[in-house]
This record gives structure tokens, sequence and C-alpha cells, in this order.
């Protein structure tokens, strides 16, 4: 396990640990998400300490007839169908990805592949799963032949283009800058406005994390020096007051609060406010500024910081998703017992996505290395100075 707060892991590791972080995060964020701190304590008879079942029980079916999803008992969520979507298109195209790859690629793969779907407990494809927001991509690119670069305009402004962003992290390892401008160029076919722009700050704090010797300090240091408007404040405000805080069970209060201001969905996370997921240059989205805040909380340890995004309820499998790909990409152990478990019972080889990712990544580096000394020498020549080898 790393010293806590200390990067370590090679590039194969890092991959491994923030993609399958991610995964276990939503896993165990999902049979709680949507509801309080303390809903969550009363329901589990205290705080939740690993993967845990339905909030309904038996019942699962038929309690939500709108969402008849099987959350618990080590699923995966959509988070990680889209996840894991992202990199099959990097495997795809193995090169950067843009909007238009979204509508070329990950589009026709949620509509044209079934797949086993975790907490459908049946093959289906993926887009019978994922939510309306994402449904959206099919609608508007499938069907609306909408230009990519600007098919997010309209979308609601949540958390559903960052919750799978951190592939694109990880293809630009070290590189934050770069991770921001690739998301945003993705996210621009699924979200606009805040949500766009949480989107790129997410896979640039992912970058961030494997950079040698990255500490959660440096991951929001590289955020804040990225992140616009609200996005930038509220990440600001909310990781002022966790680093106040050693423990999770001390800060969900205080996170929750430091948030709230550019949070638009309400106190009721179940019945949102009339100005809920609209556009704002004031706003964030509420998922990964407390992800960042859970992070600093934890001083990068793994399973404080999933815990912690879990236990803050709300859309919490999305926070633990978001704070499980930092920690992992930092290099915190994910638990084994608890990446077996969501493994076979989401039946998912956890460890391929990211196999298959860290080798597209190699290439993609040696592509940009490539176009890098091509754009070198013509520079040199055009400014009429030698360039160096």
């Amino acid at each position: 396990m790393m010293p806590k707060g200390e990067g370590t892991g090679t590039l194969d590791e890092r991959i491994t640990g923030a993609l399958v972080g991610a995964a276990v995060g939503d896993a165990l964020g999902g049979p709680v998400e949507g509801y309080s701190p303390e809903q969550i304590a009363e329901r589990h008879g205290g705080r939740v300490h690993g993967i845990v079942g339905p909030w309904n029980g038996a019942d699962w079916r038929t309690a939500r007839p709108i969402a008849p999803y099987h959350k618990g008992d080590g699923h995966v969520t959509d988070d990680t169908l889209m996840t894991h979507a992202l990199v099959r298109v990097y495997a795809s195209v193995r090169d950067h990805l843009d909007a238009y790859a979204v509508a070329e690629h990950l589009v026709p793969d949620l509509m044209g592949t079934p797949r086993w779907i975790p907490e459908l407990e049946a093959e289906a494809l993926p887009l019978q799963r994922i939510f309306l927001a994402e449904k959206w991509l099919v609608a508007r690119l499938h069907y609306g032949h909408m230009d990519p670069r600007e098919a997010g305009t309209g979308n609601i402004v949540n958390c559903g283009a960052a919750m799978y962003m951190a592939p694109v992290g990880l293809v630009n390892a070290a590189n934050p800058a770069g991770a921001y401008a690739e998301a945003l160029d993705i996210a621009g076919a699924h979200q606009s406005s805040y949500g766009r722009e949480a989107a790129g700050v997410f896979a640039a704090a992912v970058a961030a994390a494997c950079t040698p010797d990255a500490t959660p300090d440096s991951v929001v240091d590289a955020c804040l020096a990225l992140a616009k408007d609200g996005t930038r404040s509220a990440i600001q405000a909310v990781c002022e007051v966790a680093a106040r805080h050693a423990d999770f069970e001390s800060a969900l209060a205080p996170l929750r609060e430091a948030v709230a201001p550019y949070d638009t969905v309400g106190p009721d996370y179940r019945a949102p406010s009339l100005g809920a997921r609209r556009p704002s240059r004031l706003h964030s989205i509420e998922e990964l500024p407390i992800a960042l805040g859970m992070l600093v909380v934890a001083a990068g340890d793994y399973r404080h910081a999933v815990l912690g995004s879990v236990n803050y309820g709300r859309d919490c499998d999305s926070i633990a998703t978001m704070s499980g790909a930092l920690a992992g990409a930092l290099g915190s152990e994910v638990p084994h017992d608890w990446a077996k478990t969501v493994a076979e019972s989401s039946r998912l080889d956890l460890n391929a996505p990211a196999r298959t990712l860290a080798e597209v990544t190699r290439e993609i580096f040696e592509r940009d290395v490539r176009r890098r000394r091509a754009h070198e020498s013509a520079y040199a020549v055009l400014a009429g100075t030698p360039c160096s080898d």
C-alpha cells in the first residue's frame, strides 16, 4: 500500500488502480444513492463500511418502478458501464478523442451491442440502462444528426459527462492541461455549462493524480489552475473545509454546507429545486468537489475516501466513482475483497479495461512524441533556429 498522500506506481498500476477503484466505488455507492447520511445510518444501523444489499431488499424490482435496478450486492451502475464504453472507444480509435468520436463510436456501442448489465441481471443494450442524460447522446447524435460539438447544449446539467472521464485523464497521464482540453471536447457532445466543465476538471484531476509524487493537495492545485467559474469556486470552498478534517464522519455535514451555495439540486436530492441542473456560470455539480474533498480528508487513502463518499449520500455512486478513481490513480490500494466481490457479482473482468487502456495509452504517447518532434522541426525552420535532438 502506498504511503498516505504520496503518489506511487507505474503507469499500468495507476491505470488499473484508477479504473478498478472507480468501479468498486461505484458499486459501493449504488445501493445508498439518493439518500442523506442520516437516512443511510438509520437504514444500515450505522455507517456503511463495505458492500451492502439493495435499499429495499428483495423488493428492489417494484419499489421504484421507473428505476427497477438491482443496486447493491456489488453491482456496478451506469457510471462504470459508461467508463468501460469509453475505454472501448479508445481501443477502437487508438488516439486522442473528440466529440466526433462520441458520435461515431460511443453511441453505436451503447445502442448496438448487448452486454451483461448487472443491475438488470440480464444481457441488454447499455442504452436500456443508462440515465436520461446519457440517452440524450443517442437522441441528439443518432436520431437528431446534431453537430457533435454542440449536441450537449440543452441537456440537463449534471455529472453525466464527468462520471466516465477517468479514461481521458489516464490517456493524458501527468498532463492535466491536455486531459482537460480533451475531455471538454468529448463532453461537448454530452453536456454544456458546468456539467461539461466538471468533465474537463475531473479528467485533469485523474491526470494530475498520475504524476510522480502526486498528493491530494497537488491534485486539487491542478484542478484550481484549470477550473473556471462556479466549478473552481466550489472546489476551492469544499477543499478548504476538507483540509480541517481527518475523518469523514466529522466532514460529512461541513462538506455539504460548503458545496450547497454552488449546487442547484437543493437540500432534498429526490425533489430538486426549480433551478436544478440548469446552465449557469455561478454553479457547479456537487459530485466533483465532494470527491476531491473526500480525497483530501482521507489523505489519499482509498478505503477512507470511498467510504466517506458513500456515506455522504445523495449522488454517492458517482462521488465514490470519482474519489475511487483519484485514490486509485494516486496508488492507494483498492481492497482486494471489495474488488473480488464486485467483479464476481457484476460478472466483469475489472482488470481487462485497464490492460487495454494501458496499451492504447502507450501508443498514443508515442504518436504524440512524433507529432511534437515534427512540430519542433517545422518551427525551427520557420524561426531560423537549430532544432535540438
